[in-house]
């Protein structure tokens, strides 16, 4: 009887865990199967390869999270606090500046669910000899691959960014937060991004 008992709690078990594996993950959830990024070649982006900015001077600079940020700063405003994170995956990796836009656009949405594609501000800008490709969004924040942990949607929230293209690599800006406060800090996001200069 006993083993009975035990058969059938490991079968209840294995059902669970199949239902479970099959259920829709949440949006913008990055893909199971999909491997992790390799860390940047040693060496990379640096000296000629690298780029430099200027942050603004009310943003605070932290330790990055990850080899993958070169920098991160916190931006308060009158919406709460943002952040604005420098990613650099290294030469071929991080994928092109539209493969980052349409991504970036799906992780947010309208009030009513839907996406907010044809909403996204894009345009292009040269400083210096560095191409950046400027991008700006709005909505229903609901995070994915590189955006943020998933969890409970962030509702009038802004993403800033900027991708330039540096001598190995594209860089990628993005700040991510309240509207009020991103909206409030455009102007600074736009003088960092044209502060862009290639080398160390």
């Amino acid at each position: 009887m006993i083993r009975l008992f035990a058969l059938v709690a490991v079968l209840a078990f294995c059902a669970t865990a199949a239902v479970a594996q099959t259920r829709p993950m949440p949006p913008g959830h990055p893909p199971t199967d999909r491997p992790a990024m390799p860390s940047p070649p040693a060496g990379s982006g640096t000296g000629s390869a690298a780029l430099t900015w200027t942050p603004p001077p009310g943003w605070k600079a932290e330790t990055p999270a990850s080899a993958m940020r070169r920098a991160q700063y916190r931006i308060a405003g009158p919406g709460g606090p943002a952040e604005c994170v420098v990613f650099y995956f290294g030469p071929g990796q991080g994928g092109s500046p539209k493969a980052n836009i349409e991504r970036w656009a799906s992780q947010f949405r309208r009030a009513d669910g839907t996406p907010v594609v044809d909403a996204l501000k894009t345009r292009g800008i040269k400083v210096g000899d560095v191409p950046v490709t400027l991008v700006e969004v709005s909505g229903t924040f609901v995070g994915g691959m590189g955006g943020g942990p998933t969890g409970p949607e962030q509702r009038d929230h802004m993403m800033l960014a900027a991708i330039a293209e540096g001598p190995d690599a594209n860089w990628f800006f993005r700040a991510i937060g309240p509207r009020a406060t991103l909206a409030a800090a455009r102007a600074d996001f736009e003088k960092m991004a044209r502060s862009i200069r290639r080398g160390p």
